[in-house]
């Protein structure tokens, strides 16, 4: 169980393409992603900082389409709710920069189930 001392982050490291979570400033997790055309606007920012202002550029332009493939979490942090959180705070990010998510994952899959508030995010699994 987490403890209030413990700081919990959820960083975009576009350089690697992933989402990180971090209790502390230790790196217990990630959510990899694969964006279908060039780096999606917005990719870098933090948590709670949305890179294009909703109703500023994009007009006109189809959203970028964005796969979160796998989410990973250390196994000595298992079973203590950082997956669901690391996967929530990360499709925040993404509705902040615009975009759209393919949930490759079945654990992001399995998230939005039970999350309706981000089935407006979501584009079809292609098989």
């Amino acid at each position: 169980m987490l403890t209030d001392a413990q700081v919990v982050d959820v960083i975009d490291n576009a350089d690697q393409n992933r989402f990180e979570l971090r209790l502390s400033g230790d790196l217990v997790g990630i959510l990899g992603y694969f964006a279908l055309a060039d780096t999606p606007p917005g990719a870098g920012a933090g948590v709670g900082v949305v890179a294009r202002p909703p109703g500023q550029g994009g007009r006109g332009r189809q959203a970028p389409v964005v796969s979160f493939m796998h989410t990973v979490i250390v196994e000595d942090f298992g079973h203590r709710g950082l997956a669901a959180l690391m996967v929530g705070r990360s499709l925040d990010l993404a509705r902040g920069y615009g975009w759209k998510v393919r949930p490759v994952c079945t654990y992001v899959q399995r998230f939005v189930a039970g999350h309706p508030e981000y089935r407006d995010l979501m584009v079809p699994v292609e098989v």
